[in-house]
């Protein structure tokens, strides 16, 4: 791997730097201001729809990543390895590593639906379900259309967020810089996922040669095929066939890991699911040096079991940062080739790993968490009825009413990144159309009696979309290679309005298959709160 491609500060849609700030920390202002990062102060990290504020959200969870990923940041600028690698000192390196590793953690799980890691499961079975029921739409989308739903993940789902769901007026949304765009990149892999491979070939009497991490999970939509073979392109993530995760992915990953498993046994603790007993009862039989220390700390006659929670989280922290960086470093080559498919802190000789596994199993199987989930379950599925029910309804009026319901923002966001194929269909459609078809046109609107002259105003509509189409296309390759010029992004957006007033795209010319994202799009995007109001007033609970 070339570590000047891996730390590649180009955007997919160019632009130049406006302050003192590098593009890295542009990207942290970019991010820090986003509404997807604000909605996640009230989504379920463990314990749904609690009202306890000293509970985790995902917001709160993030930060604390976020100020691991940044340890780690330091720890890679002085490393000699990484020096090497990178061919900068120290210095060089404090702008670049800690900003950059600060702001994936932060994002890493902003594509997280309602109801935590629970709510995957939800989309992922309802979607399976309407596959076995035969429902006609849905039916009719490819296979790998299909995965996206089957196999559906938050980070798949986070991409999309960041590449497109922050809706201004184009379709690049933050429009982050490669390298924290591929460190993002958990599960580079929009194939079928290891489970479901291991499945088909033991049907077929064979085994799964090799699992690699990247395909781990579904984590790539059909959505965002184009700008995911652009950042590994720009990275330089391919080995022949293969695509490869970005070495500071790891680095991610293990403070995502070290933040839920340490924070998710202080949150247990003080929701009572267990007490300082128990923690000393799990590493009891442990005789590792931090085992031990842990023992010592819950022992101690002059701290209150408060403090002692959070030393004993102190301590832990502190032993899977040093251990992940170790085990980084160590196997950096193996990393960079692709021979490395262990998480960092599961590669753990001191099974200090296995044993917060299983208090975060004791958490989960609590009545609490089962209840909260069960709730969340009602909500979600409530949600996913009414939308699909809706906006597939053969009668034009219950999609118009659900339509009504969804952010402006989303449908936009859909809009404008088919803009091109739906004005060509569109306008396919209507020069083969009778009469009423014609109607769609919002100039027409039955106004014009005479069908002839109704075709010429198409006609015309359809020449002037031609030239249209070619100057804004043009824009928008240029957009993507350089820096466009206040002129010229003045002449796109007039472009665009130009093309959206003869075409007036709306929510019932996306084919199906974005239709479907669309409703994702929108309740994936829903906090636990507003996802529960929501349902209740479409179910008719509430009324205001």
């Amino acid at each position: 791997m070339d570590w000047n491609k891996l730390l590649s500060n180009k955007r997919i849609k160019k632009s130049k730097p406006l302050d003192i700030r590098n593009e890295f920390e542009s990207d942290y202002g970019r991010i820090i201001y986003s509404p997807a990062l604000r909605r996640m102060h009230d989504k379920t990290q463990v314990f749904p729809l609690t009202t306890d504020d000293n509970i985790h959200s995902r917001l709160t969870h993030s930060n604390e990543v976020m100020s691991l990923g940044y340890t780690f940041g330091l720890m890679l600028c002085k490393s000699k390895k990484i020096q090497k690698k990178t061919g900068k000192d120290e210095l060089g390196l404090m702008r670049i590593l800690p900003i950059l590793l600060q702001n994936v953690c932060l994002i890493h799980d902003i594509g997280n639906a309602p109801f935590g890691h629970f709510g995957e499961t939800i989309v992922s079975d309802y979607f399976k379900n309407l596959q076995k029921t035969k429902h006609p739409k849905f039916t009719e989308l490819t296979p790998w259309q299909k995965r996206d739903f089957f196999n559906y993940d938050g980070n798949a789902q986070g991409l999309r967020v960041i590449t497109k769901l922050q809706y201004l007026d184009n379709p690049y949304g933050l429009n982050l810089t490669f390298a924290t765009l591929a460190s993002y990149l958990k599960y580079p892999n929009h194939d079928e996922i290891n489970d479901n491979v291991e499945i088909q070939l033991k049907a077929k009497g064979k085994t799964i040669k090799k699992k690699f991490i990247e395909k781990s999970k579904h984590g790539v939509f059909f959505s965002e095929r184009a700008f995911f073979d652009m950042i590994i392109k720009e990275t330089g993530l391919k080995n022949g066939d293969t695509i490869l995760r970005h070495p500071l992915c790891y680095l991610m990953e293990a403070a995502d890991s070290i933040a839920y498993l340490c924070m998710d046994m202080e949150d247990g603790f003080n929701k009572g699911v267990f007490d300082i007993s128990y923690i000393k009862d799990c590493f009891i039989k442990n005789t590792s040096k931090v085992a031990k220390r842990v023992i010592e700390i819950c022992n101690d006659e002059l701290m209150n079991p408060t403090t002692k929670m959070v030393n004993v989280r102190i301590k832990l922290i502190r032993y899977f940062v040093d251990l992940a960086f170790a085990n980084f470093e160590k196997n950096l080559d193996l990393i960079e080739s692709g021979k490395y498919g262990i998480e960092l802190i599961k590669d753990d000789p001191d099974k200090i790993y296995k044993i917060l596994q299983g208090c975060s199993k004791k958490i989960f199987a609590s009545r609490d968490i089962n209840y909260l989930e069960s709730t969340g379950y009602a909500v979600f599925k409530g949600l996913l009825d009414f939308y699909v029910g809706f906006l597939f309804h053969e009668n034009p009026k219950y999609v118009k009413r659900a339509k009504s319901l969804i952010s402006k923002s989303v449908i936009d966001a859909a809009l404008d990144e088919n803009l091109i194929e739906i004005s060509e269909r569109k306008l396919a459609k209507i020069l083969g159309a009778n009469k009423a078809d014609a109607g769609i046109f919002k100039h027409n609107k039955g106004k014009l009696k005479d069908i002839k002259e109704e075709r010429e105003k198409l006609k015309k509509d359809s020449d002037a979309f031609i030239d249209l189409k070619k100057t804004y296309s043009v824009l928008l390759d240029k957009q993507i290679r350089e820096e466009l010029s206040d002129e010229d992004l003045k002449q796109m957006r007039s472009l665009k309005k130009s093309i959206e007033d003869i075409i007036n795209p709306e929510f019932e010319d996306l084919d199906d298959y974005f239709k479907f994202r669309v409703i994702l799009d929108f309740i994936s995007g829903m906090t636990d709160q507003f996802a529960l109001n929501h349902y209740q007033k479409l179910s008719g609970q509430k009324i205001i």
